[in-house]
């Protein structure tokens, strides 16, 4: 009798050990989204996140590519860690990758090579060779509204990249985070792990934390701004370059995102300028209009700064004189002779008329930047003339590179699943800014 009981109660123990673990499994939910604090390095203007990478976990400081074909980090100085390792060539994720070469060691006894991809830096514009890798990644999961915990991701594939590779990047930068449109950057890995959709929402800041939403939205911030509705957003279809432009395998499609802009105008006024620039070529995916996180101001094809810079100073009007030009810009003016607005300096508003025949519209805030001593100049750059082949000269691949500067203050919703960008023009319109996310909280 004794034994009995003694059983019956073993087993119900176990029983409600087991179902407790059920219970707790179940009532354990993927996170809804992810989020990433973005600040700004006022030295080199470029946008720095931190991720949290290894075993045991290490952090480590990346430079933000919004059209990064994936992470890549630095594996020469000290990178160790017991969950790193190398993906088999002829693998899954070596064809996610879109690899086309091996690297053949004389110590794999396998013989079949570890997964070839080509790292790249777009500051310095260099290329090389690196091994892709899984390794366990940390990051912070949200509601939507605030921070949350930390939450893991085993597995993640990034590529090893040499020292040199680092050259021109934010001092302390140990590597690039990719967000581009292709399967291994990190929306399309970090959606897979998680069941997600494919998209994510960034928020640039100019001088305070700014943000990258992944997952479902609400993306929300103080005071209770909404900035993924999408009564909020203009949408414009994303188009894909069938080339390439950085370094990568011959074939390629670019992992860049790029949009349709048909023409540009001032203060309402079409510029005047070979539009077949605006649209790529048949043979090296030149042209066209990309946004980009690594470029700190728009770049323009010569002629169309030329016609922008023509434009914006007849609309200015001859009451605010131009002063001495401050590199990189060539227009700069009297701040004194300007008024203000509550979307940034009185100037003519600049507007990218896109495809679909939506406006791309950019206002003050993110049209001039001020240089010191009452000098504001058009934050827009000469990229040079589109060039199919690089001579030496300074010549731009793409017609009009939307940058940092423009962006910042401004949310951008990349829906991949769609193929299209939802995009608010300034927040400042909306009495919020990208700084304004709640990272100090966790309380869900």
């Amino acid at each position: 009798m004794a034994s009995s009981i003694t059983f019956t109660l073993l087993f119900f123990f176990l029983f409600s050990a087991l179902t407790s673990h059920l219970s707790t499994a179940k009532t354990t939910p993927f996170p809804k989204a992810l989020v990433l604090r973005v600040t700004k390095d006022t030295t080199t203007r470029q946008y720095i996140t931190q991720i949290t990478q290894r075993t045991p976990p290490v952090q480590a400081k990346v430079v933000l590519d919004v059209g990064g074909e994936f992470l890549w980090v630095d594996c020469e100085k000290g990178y160790k860690s017991s969950t790193k390792k190398p993906v088999p060539c002829g693998s899954p994720q070596c064809a996610l990758s879109l690899s086309g070469a091996c690297t053949i060691s004389d110590n794999d006894p396998s013989d079949v090579g570890i997964c070839s991809v080509m790292p790249n830096n777009p500051i310095s514009s260099v290329g090389t060779s690196g091994d892709l890798f899984q390794d366990i990644l940390y990051v912070q999961s949200t509601n939507g509204f605030n921070s949350g915990k930390q939450v893991s991701v085993p597995n993640l594939l990034f590529s090893c990249a040499p020292n040199s590779l680092l050259e021109g990047l934010s001092k302390g930068a140990v590597g690039i985070a990719g967000l581009g449109r292709n399967k291994v950057a990190l929306p399309s890995l970090l959606a897979s792990a998680f069941s997600f959709p494919r998209k994510f929402g960034v928020c640039l800041s100019p001088n305070s934390n700014g943000v990258v939403f992944f997952g479902k939205e609400p993306y929300v911030l103080l005071p209770g701004i909404d900035v993924s509705d999408p009564k909020s957003l203009t949408y414009t279809p994303l188009i894909q370059n069938p080339r390439s432009l950085v370094t990568s395998f011959e074939g390629n499609p670019s992992a860049e995102y790029f949009i349709g802009v048909k023409s540009i105008k001032v203060g309402g006024n079409p510029l005047k300028f070979n539009a077949t620039l605006l649209t790529f070529d048949n043979e090296g995916g030149h042209g066209g209009t990309k946004i980009s996180t690594v470029d700190p101001f728009t770049t323009l094809e010569t002629s169309i700064y030329k016609a922008l810079v023509n434009a914006f100073v007849k609309a200015l009007g001859p009451k605010v004189p131009r002063v001495k030009a401050v590199a990189p810009f060539g227009a700069c003016f009297d701040a004194k002779h300007i008024g203000s607005t509550r979307v940034g300096p009185a100037v003519p508003q600049i507007d990218l008329v896109l495809s679909n025949d939506k406006l791309w519209s950019i206002f003050g805030d993110n049209s001039m930047v001020s240089v010191g001593n009452d000098v504001l100049c058009l934050g827009f750059v000469d990229g040079g003339p589109l060039n199919f082949v690089d001579w030496g000269i300074k010549s731009t691949p793409t017609a009009v590179v939307i940058g940092g500067h423009q962006i910042e203050n401004n949310f951008l919703l990349f829906d991949l699943g769609a193929s299209r960008l939802g995009f608010s023009s300034s927040l400042l319109f909306r009495q919020t800014t990208c700084s304004n996310f709640n990272f100090n909280s966790s309380a869900y």
